[in-house]
């Protein structure tokens, strides 16, 4: 598969805190990549960065061959109609002032086109709802609808990669397996990429093929979904895992936890060397010293610690 999405060295300070901070990623056609950690660890910034809705301090974006970074609004207006995004919060997405069918018309009016006729009312039926809801306000629906809504509006110029920015967060859990669901069946049904990014470790699990894990505003690990649950090299990483439940309760109040010490560093004054010593129960005196540098292992793994797990 070739590389569709790529970014390099991507940075991003607001004053003296640096949100980012030197990100690497690529995604291939079709693929999906999970962007995952705690609140505050820069995913969302990373989002905005790669879909190009914020400017990058350092660092450069590339889709389909083709320098992102330096594009004004008009150059990126087509770039646009293959790179969508899906947000986290589906009712403040969408504007409350406009119609359903007024906001899956506005990706066409964008690109100076016209949906075809009944167009409109096959994006809503794609994704489970029904073409009489075309004509009415968001705040008629539900979180899960209003979200199915924002799907739509992502689909409408059938675009090749959609970054979906935690888009289960703020639904209730039986409202997350029907979207989740749904996320895969138009990815099959379309041959869509993903870059998928949540806190939940089992909504990636079910929709994404490969994973990374940030810290601190840095990517620490890059695995396989198989290689990452099954045999994690970074200390956080296995932090992460420890804390997703199991559901044999069996298994669950016997299991082995990995407790960590301390908050999470503020980005406006992060440890020097490994970004992960201050909590991580491995750490020596390279750790404070030297930043470790993402390197690959075998199978693709990538990870970026001085002393991986085995």
């Amino acid at each position: 598969m070739s590389v569709l999405l790529e970014a390099t060295g991507l940075v991003k300070r607001f004053g003296p805190i640096t949100a980012v901070n030197g990100v690497t990623l690529a995604v291939a056609e079709g693929e999906s990549l999970g962007l995952v950690g705690e609140s505050g660890c820069g995913k969302s910034t990373t989002a905005r960065l790669i879909t190009r809705l914020i400017d990058p301090t350092e660092g450069t974006v590339s889709f389909a061959g083709r320098e992102l970074t330096g594009l004004g609004e008009r150059a990126l207006r087509a770039v646009r109609r293959d790179l969508q995004m899906i947000f986290q919060d589906p009712y403040s997405s969408l504007n409350p002032s406009r119609t359903v069918r007024e906001i899956l018309t506005a990706p066409y009016r964008y690109q100076g086109l016209r949906p075809e006729p009944g167009e409109i009312e096959e994006l809503l039926r794609r994704v489970g709802l029904l073409p009489e809801h075309a004509d009415r306000l968001p705040r008629t629906f539900s979180g899960g609808q209003a979200q199915r809504i924002g799907i739509a509006r992502a689909l409408a110029l059938r675009p090749k990669l959609i970054v979906c920015d935690e888009p289960v967060s703020a639904l209730d859990v039986s409202v997350q397996a029907q979207i989740l669901n749904l996320l895969l069946d138009l990815q099959e049904q379309e041959r869509l990429g993903y870059v998928f990014i949540a806190h939940d470790l089992g909504a990636v699990r079910q929709v994404c093929t490969r994973i990374a894990v940030m810290y601190l505003g840095t990517v620490v690990e890059v695995a396989s979904r198989e290689e990452l649950f099954g045999a994690p090299a970074h200390p956080y990483t296995a932090a992460l895992l420890s804390a997703v439940p199991i559901p044999d309760p069996k298994i669950e109040r016997t299991r082995p936890r990995v407790v960590l010490s301390g908050d999470l560093p503020s980005p406006a004054a992060p440890p020097s060397g490994c970004p992960f010593r201050t909590r991580c129960d491995r750490a020596t005196g390279v750790c404070a010293a030297e930043r470790p540098p993402l390197e690959r292992r075998e199978n693709g793994h990538e990870v970026a610690c001085h002393h991986p797990l085995s």
